[in-house]
């Protein structure tokens, strides 16, 4: 299926690693070009250099007010234009109500949720008809997940918000959605799981509530990614799609 990626452009936050990083592959490897960024300049040049002339690399912290601006800025000046971005940021740390600090909170929240917001903004301000605003955020939105509290508050808030934003965008053919991870196998995941006693039943135990009975694979999310930020999906808006292997309970 051709998708209609070639020569569009996406800026894809959060992508050094992990699911970012698996989107930021699939849209490239679809015809797309990509700036990617991340915290750490040396992971960003080699996240970008891994994925060819059509990525370029931006070293900058979701938290920053000054990160959307210099991204967008930079889809401008490498590629003249941008069709799109992904939001995807790493996931806050893990603790229950007691455990969690005012500082977590607070900096949770400028990474995971302003600077999503921030960014957000300025391509809305950016975009043509055909755009697309995406946003990574968890399984958290619909169930809450043991032991993550912080994400738990502000995954919710944001798919509200991505909701809102696409009732506002929708009259200038400019699409929003969210995608939903499970249990996807990645260094994020595989850090959660080696926080319990035993990871390796934690992992058995987490698998045997999937359907399919395993963990994703990060490519098998970044299809998903791509897919919904291209023009194939053109009619598809204000959604939030689980990738999750069928592990949320309902429809």
């Amino acid at each position: 299926m051709d998708l209609g990626l070639n020569d569009r452009v996406y800026v894809v936050t959060g992508a050094t690693r992990g699911l970012g990083n698996a989107s930021a592959r699939e849209l490239v490897a679809d015809g797309a070009k990509v700036v990617i960024s991340g915290r750490d300049e040396k992971s960003v040049a080699e996240a970008a250099a891994e994925l060819g002339p059509n990525a370029v690399g931006v070293a900058v912290d979701n938290a920053d007010p000054e990160a959307a601006a210099r991204l967008i800025g930079a889809a401008r000046e490498h590629f003249h234009r941008v069709d799109g971005v992904l939001v995807s940021v790493g996931g806050p740390p893990a603790g229950f109500v007691a455990d969690n600090t005012d500082e977590q909170w607070l900096a949770a929240f400028e990474s995971v949720f302003l600077g999503a917001v921030r960014l957000a903004r300025a391509a809305a301000a950016e975009l043509r008809p055909g755009g697309v605003i995406g946003f990574v955020l968890s399984g958290s939105v619909y169930e809450p997940i043991p032991g993550l509290t912080i994400s738990n508050g502000l995954r919710p808030g944001l798919a509200g918000f991505a909701k809102s934003l696409s009732n506002e965008l929708g009259p200038r053919g400019i699409r929003v959605v969210g995608v939903l991870p499970g249990r996807i196998d990645t260094d994020r995941v595989r850090e959660l799981d080696a926080l319990s006693a035993d990871p390796e039943a934690t992992r058995a135990a987490s698998e045997s509530r999937i359907p399919l009975r395993r963990y994703g694979a990060p490519e098998e999310f970044g299809r998903v990614a791509a897919f919904l930020l291209s023009p194939a999906a053109s009619y598809v808006t204000g959604v939030m799609v689980p990738v999750d292997g069928g592990a949320r309970h309902g429809f």
